[in-house]
């Protein structure tokens, strides 16, 4: 289907450059307010990473919801899972993520997440796209939409996270340096390892507008590896902008990669019995030596084309759960109805309590 403004992942570009402006930001709050609230208004969740633009993004879409008479529940930095995840237990109509990810400071994007914590159809993402042609027009006075924060979202979401994790395991003992990306999940990352008892060490989590992903994260993991190196760590994480990524390092500062990670949580479910019968989904772009590994254990293993957005069509046409991608987005299904960087490294950090083996060896 042509689209204006949605590409595979939601509106992204330049700030300052179309569609990334402040009117068209506004005219798109506007008109997925009047699409998502035809059954009746609502309430919409917003969170964001910590790109400057952000605050700027963040009140456009405020001001065309309010005027489409959505309401609005602030969530402030979060990382896209996180969002996915609130907007379900919340029962809101939607879930719009500001961020551009991976991509440096002068970038920014807008995805939406439905009811569910998916993915909004294609229809519906027609339907908005197809408001936005027609002009603004607001509620009357009395209707406008009201905003107000979220203020225990980053407790709600480091809980859960918590609860993905065996609940009679524990990282007593283990040191593990988590790098942020001074990104999305600056503040709650290292706070999930630490209460699961590790010794964390945090780099990465000193935003200031304009260094997201800057020389650190799953981007460049060369920062992750020497400071795992530095002090001595026993596993390191590098989160994305967003925090639906993650890349590993070993004692050693050897890199671990997305299909590295997705074979050692195949393989940690098969012997629990919790592949239920099915397989992995990679991309064209997985190591061979994945599907060749995954063959040795009788695990089927299918390739997408690359992106989440066919991951997660392959992992649904099969009903399978895990699937992701060299670059780090690892799909759980039965964790989460999104990637998830946080989620995808407990489950590694699963297999290495189970068997008591270092990442490395796994």
């Amino acid at each position: 289907m042509s689209r204006r403004y949605f590409g595979t992942d939601g509106m992204r570009g330049r700030v300052g450059e179309e569609p990334i402006t402040p009117q068209t930001v506004l005219k798109l709050g506007w008109a997925a307010g009047r699409v998502l609230g035809r059954a009746g208004g609502g309430e919409v969740l917003i969170g964001k990473d910590t790109r400057v633009s952000g605050y700027l993004l963040e009140s456009a879409l405020e001001s065309g919801l309010s005027a489409a008479g959505m309401d609005i529940r602030l969530l402030g930095p979060m990382p896209t899972p996180a969002i996915a995840y609130l907007t379900r237990t919340a029962r809101a109509r939607a879930g719009i993520v500001i961020s551009a990810s991976h991509n440096p400071y002068e970038d920014n994007g807008i995805k939406f997440f439905s009811a569910e914590g998916t993915k909004l159809p294609d229809e519906v993402e027609a339907e908005i796209e197809a408001a936005m042609e027609q002009p603004l027009a607001m509620v009357p006075a009395d209707a406008l939409g009201k905003a107000k924060r979220y203020d225990d979202a980053g407790g709600r979401y480091i809980e859960f996270c918590k609860s993905t994790f065996p609940h009679r395991s524990s990282l007593a003992g283990l040191r593990v340096v988590v790098d942020c990306a001074h990104g999305a999940a600056y503040h709650v990352a290292p706070l999930v390892f630490e209460e699961l008892g590790a010794e964390v060490t945090a780099i990465g989590n000193e935003p200031d507008g304009f260094n997201i992903n800057r020389e650190c994260g799953s981007i460049c993991p060369d920062t992750l590896c020497r400071r795992v190196r530095d002090v001595g760590a026993d596993v390191g994480i590098a989160l994305d902008g967003d925090g639906d990524r993650v890349i590993m390092a070993d004692a050693e500062g050897a890199v671990v990669d997305g299909d590295q990670l997705l074979y050692i949580i195949a393989v940690d479910r098969l012997a629990l019995g919790e592949l239920g019968g099915g397989g992995v989904v990679g991309t064209l772009m997985s190591n061979f030596g994945l599907e060749l590994a995954c063959r040795e254990h009788g695990i089927p293993f299918v390739r997408a084309a690359v992106g989440d957005r066919y991951v997660l069509a392959a992992l649904l046409e099969r009903g399978w759960d895990l699937g992701g991608q060299t670059s780090g987005h690892i799909s759980c299904l039965d964790k989460l109805t999104t990637r998830h960087g946080i989620i995808a490294a407990l489950e590694v950090f699963s297999a290495v309590a189970r068997t008591g083996r270092p990442l490395a060896e796994l």
